[in-house]
């Protein structure tokens, strides 16, 4: 039943083309020649466009997020539709209909010289990415793994998987939203920049620290910042074993469906388990084997002296 209502959902955000193709079409003999479609920080029209070209390109703009938006929500619709689905299809809702709304601004502008967009609009979408990511994951925790009530009973290893090099390539990606946030005129304007800035600022601080590795007697912990993001019970695991990983996979938390990627290099083990796939990066995969290995408690591990060494890009503390 869940199924058929998210299919439907999906079916109904496609009427968002036809909304702006109307907006366009029912005033159309008012609109100038040259329609203002384009506009600085401060709401002052910047850019013209034709009025053919304005609802061809509002319309086709709106299409290529139908384009992206549907094949992953017809993915996602394919297993258990949970919380995460739920909330990517609001916001994708939400998106559609920000641009909705935009071209409805466009349309008021060039006839009354009302303001582009009101404040709200201009929050909702960054608030909306921040409440996606918390529900994203909250929902793929798994509950916690089961334990004895002392850390250094349950304790086999800990493994630090950072990535530092990346920050240099998150830092440019923030200074405009910054810029932004310090400059423009639009306080809602300002404040979306700022939202947007300190979603940046939290993945510098993630990739810094890096994904935590936690071997348990009962399974393995994935934390990030002091963060539990998965648990992994033993007895769901099936295999393990060290791959490469493919750049065009992207790095950091990635993932669709029953996979996750904690990633921050070129060498991940992976992890099949009853409940997918997991693939947990690391300079050293075999520490991540060997490591695997005490929890599942195989006799070639069981006596392995303790392993130290000093922090970097993947490091290992195992406690005897």
């Amino acid at each position: 039943m869940h199924r058929r209502i998210f299919q439907l959902a999906i079916v109904f955000l496609w009427l968002a083309l036809p909304l702006v193709a109307l907006q366009y079409r029912e005033v159309w003999d008012q609109l100038p020649a040259h329609v203002a479609t384009h506009f600085n920080a401060a709401g002052q029209a910047n850019g013209w466009m034709s009025r053919e070209q304005a609802i061809r390109f509002g319309v086709g703009f709106v299409a290529f997020l139908l384009v992206i938006f549907t094949p992953l929500l017809l993915y996602m619709n394919r297993g258990r539709v949970d919380a995460f689905s739920w909330a990517m299809l609001v916001f994708c809702a939400l998106a559609l209909g920000f641009m909705v709304e935009v071209n409805r601004g466009i349309v008021n502008y060039n006839l009354h010289g009302t303001s582009m967009l009101p404040g709200t609009m201009l929050l909702a979408l960054p608030i909306a990415l921040v409440l996606l990511i918390a529900i994203y994951i909250a929902s793929r925790r798994e509950p916690a793994l089961p334990s004895t009530g002392s850390s250094t009973t349950d304790l086999l290893a800990e493994e630090t998987h950072s990535g530092r090099i990346f920050i240099l390539l998150i830092l440019p990606a923030i200074v405009g939203p910054a810029i932004a946030a310090a400059l423009v005129p639009v306080p809602a304007l300002r404040l979306s920049m700022a939202l947007i800035g300190l979603i940046g600022f939290a993945t510098i601080a993630a990739a810094w620290s890096g994904f935590q590795y936690r071997f348990l007697r009962h399974g393995v912990e994935i934390r990030i910042l002091g963060f539990r993001l998965r648990s992994i019970p033993r007895q769901q695991i099936q295999s393990y074993a060290p791959e490469s990983w493919s750049a065009l996979r992207g790095y950091g938390i990635r993932g669709i469906g029953s996979t996750r990627a904690y990633v921050w290099g070129n060498k991940v083990v992976h992890i099949r388990t009853s409940n997918g796939d997991i693939f947990l990066g690391h300079s050293d995969p075999q520490r991540i084997v060997h490591d695997l290995d005490r929890v599942m408690g195989h006799p070639q591990a069981a006596g392995s002296p303790p392993l130290r060494a000093g922090f970097g890009k993947g490091t290992t503390s195992v406690v005897p």
